[in-house]
């Protein structure tokens, strides 16, 4: 009997064969990536480059240094800032320093007097008040406007210069519409040396002297609008007594008698009226 034949050796052959190229391919490969990363490194170093001498600075010119920002303007970060802080206290010059804490109050006052606390609402009293204010201190805004923040923005004045010209028409103004009382009482409790002159008070104790005859005068305008109003009320109430309708509330019988006689003698003209004619006129 012949022996079988058995080819598995052959292809064990031919395997191996080809393992051993894959093996010296990659071999080759990794050889050659090797020396192209490792040829910069290889290289032959260089000789070090001598440091060269420091030069002096040059100026150019005749050799004065100018460090002047821009034309003497204020630049606009500057300029940003400034408007953030006016309207972070506008409220309160808004309160203390204009016309405008008389007319709101005299405003409420009178909404009182009609009975409507509700109507017309603060709202619109507020802007009615806002509004008056503007009106009235239109002149005084302008000659702050004129004599300080225009010279300011065009750089011709610092900060504290246009702050001690601006305060100028700012000081007239609360000045002239100041009592002696109040001005003497702030006086007086501020501690300070009386002064020679009325203009040479301190703008921290004008300012509430200023308040305070504001809230004064305002009373008196209010009580004089209170007096027909209350007249009325005390008339309507005698009249529902007499004849016996004492369960009726005299407010809701004498409210339209006070309507009709607000609009009959235009009674919004003559307290705007009022108001603008006593601070002589301005506006």
């Amino acid at each position: 009997m012949t022996a079988p034949v058995h080819p598995l050796p052959a292809q064990g052959g031919r395997s191996t064969r080809r393992r051993a190229a894959v093996v010296l391919v990659l071999s080759v490969l990794c050889t050659v990536a090797a020396l192209l990363l490792a040829g910069p490194a290889s290289a032959a170093p260089t000789d070090p480059v001598a440091p060269t001498a420091p030069v002096a600075p040059t100026v150019p010119g005749d050799g004065n240094i100018d460090i002047s920002i821009g034309d003497g303007s204020p630049s606009s970060s500057i300029t940003l800032i400034l408007a953030i802080t006016v309207l972070s206290v506008a409220p309160s010059v808004l309160l203390l320093a204009t016309s405008f804490t008389k007319i709101i109050v005299v405003l409420g006052l009178t909404r009182n007097a009609l009975g409507l606390p509700m109507s017309p609402p603060n709202q619109v009293l507020t802007g009615i008040a806002l509004f008056l204010t503007l009106f009235v201190m239109g002149p005084v805004f302008s000659d702050i406007n004129e004599v300080a923040l225009q010279p300011y923005m065009d750089g011709t004045m610092t900060v504290a210069q246009a702050y001690d010209a601006g305060v100028v028409p700012l000081r007239e103004f609360l000045l002239s519409n100041t009592r002696d009382d109040e001005l003497q009482l702030m006086i007086g409790l501020s501690g300070e040396e009386a002064p020679a002159a009325a203009e040479q008070v301190s703008m921290t104790t004008l300012i509430p002297a200023f308040v305070l005859s504001e809230l004064k005068s305002a009373f008196i305008i209010g009580l004089v609008v209170f007096i027909p109003f209350l007249v009325l009320d005390m008339l309507v109430s005698a009249s529902l007594m007499a004849m016996g309708m004492m369960m009726v509330p005299p407010t809701i019988v004498s409210l339209p008698f006070k309507l009709l006689l607000f609009v009959v003698v235009d009674g919004w003209a003559l307290i705007t009226t009022a108001l603008v004619g006593s601070y002589g006129g301005a506006g």
